[in-house]
């Protein structure tokens, strides 16, 4: 039997990650990542060690929690506050899932001699024709989760498992339940997994003293003061509602310019483009194209955002 190291959050859909590859045969380890802990003592909100334990225990399998404090606050939470600070809306879990969660889980298979690790995230992997691996999105959409697992390497995605890539929430649950699994009725975490009290931005105040946290003006696209914001970290680029204006006409977040600590609004039309500019590109799919020469593709600028036809032309420095 192939051993695997599974990622056991708490939750229904790792529990049933880890059941249905031992019902597979699989030998399966459950490793828990401790993430987080607020200064009252309060852990993070997507990993629950004592539910894990419990899956663990039901399932009869290995168990082991790990300690990532000083990890996860390098890799996510201080990038996370330093992406306010310029400006910029960040998404934590991307960089959890490429600098926290693999790399914790492929170091335990290594000391463990696992094959593989495997997670329940609602996505798969498939090795295409040109030999490289890359993310496929869940048979069922409204679960997809392949846009949070955009920066593994090669390396990480050759040695994953995803059992739950052809199921939906509602299968899962019930196959939970069907194998009395003591999480089958718990709830998704859908917040900042770090944020335990107060809104991301009461998170943030806390963690800094910047310019960027205070009020400033607000903006038309020619330099006219509209208004005043309470502080950028509140706001993000496309944001409508909440911006304290009573103009007679609906205006968007255009831009956020910290040098200034000011806020750029304009119509809806200001907000579109034509190009963006990306950096620390992960092409996992095909191989690195050379300089200048372009790539036909689908384009997804969100979570759950609609994929746009484009042309992805490489640049230096990896943008």
């Amino acid at each position: 039997m192939d051993k695997v190291v599974v990622g056991l959050s708490g939750g229904v859909d790792s529990a049933v990650a880890a059941y249905l590859l031992k019902k597979s045969g699989y030998e399966v380890i459950g490793l828990t990542l401790r993430v987080w802990e607020a200064d009252d003592g309060t852990e993070g909100r997507c990993c629950d060690i004592d539910d894990a334990r419990r899956v663990s225990s039901e399932l009869g399998i290995s168990f082991y929690p790990v300690n990532c404090l000083s990890d996860f606050r390098k890799h996510v939470v201080d990038p996370f506050v330093s992406c306010y600070m310029q400006g910029l809306t960040p998404d934590p879990c991307v960089e959890c899932n490429r600098y926290v969660k693999w790399e914790k889980l492929f170091y335990y298979a290594r000391i463990t001699g696992a094959k593989y690790i495997a997670t329940g995230h609602y996505a798969s992997i498939v090795r295409k024709d040109n030999g490289r691996y890359t993310v496929r999105k869940a048979v069922h959409s409204e679960k997809d989760q392949s846009y949070m697992l955009c920066k593994l390497t090669q390396e990480q995605l050759a040695a994953t498992l995803m059992p739950l890539g052809n199921l939906s929430k509602s299968e899962v649950r019930q196959i939970a339940a069907s194998a009395g699994l003591p999480v089958a009725k718990r709830k998704d975490s859908q917040e900042v997994c770090f944020v335990t009290d107060g809104s991301y931005t009461d998170f943030i105040e806390k963690s800094v003293a910047n310019h960027c946290t205070n009020g400033g003006p607000i903006v038309d696209e020619a330099g006219n003061v509209l208004g005043n914001h309470k502080g950028l970290i509140h706001y993000t680029v496309g944001q409508r509602k909440d911006l304290g204006l009573s103009l007679g006409k609906r205006v968007y977040v255009k831009e956020i310019i910290p040098e200034s600590n000011t806020i750029v609004v304009g119509d809806e039309s200001s907000l579109y483009c034509r190009e963006i500019l990306c950096s620390n590109v992960n092409f996992m799919g095909i191989s690195e194209p050379k300089r200048e020469e372009s790539v036909e593709c689908k384009v997804m600028v969100r979570y759950h955002g609609k994929g746009h036809s484009a042309e992805v032309v490489p640049f230096e420095n990896n943008k």
